[in-house]
């Protein structure tokens, strides 16, 4: 990873957050909501239960509120800042987050060339992603180009 790539957002990601977490097996319902949580938010899981997302504020401030909702619960959670990975590839994790994003971008734009009459579900679909695209996708950016022209290039 560069020392500072910009997002979309104007954020500056300049290192990586890790969760290591771990929650109680009884009641399910608290593991399923953390994994819930985590999912919606983006982060990759990279072992067992050690999630990492790039260190954004947003991201920061996610994650210290998972973290107090899992200590709640009664289990542990602590969060690490890097700066860079030391050993492993930092490609392959922005490949990992952009795998996620993309698919959803792909379906977005197959749905935009049928010329659908009205493109503010497909808007929303496009913000709900926008969201976890931490490293500003070209798919992405293309759907925003597609979404303004099916809309006569206004932006609401």
């Amino acid at each position: 990873m560069r020392d500072a790539d910009a997002l979309g957002g104007g954020e500056v990601v300049s290192g990586w957050l890790f969760l290591v977490q771990r929650v109680p097996r009884e009641p399910t319902s608290h593991r399923v909501g953390v994994w819930r949580k985590l999912k919606k938010l983006g982060a990759v899981l990279l072992h067992d239960s050690v999630w990492v997302l790039p260190a954004t504020a947003r991201a920061r401030e996610h994650f210290r509120w998972l973290a107090a909702e899992i200590e709640e619960a009664g289990g542990e959670a602590t969060i690490w800042e890097s700066s860079r990975i030391v050993h492993g590839s930092e490609d392959d994790i922005r490949r990992r987050f952009l795998e996620q994003v993309e698919p959803g971008y792909e379906e977005i734009l197959r749905e935009l060339g049928g010329a659908p009459e009205n493109s503010e579900p497909l808007a929303r679909r496009f913000r709900q992603l926008q969201e976890r695209d931490y490293f500003g996708s070209e798919i992405g950016r293309r759907v925003r180009d597609a979404l303004m022209a099916a809309r006569g290039g206004r932006q609401r």
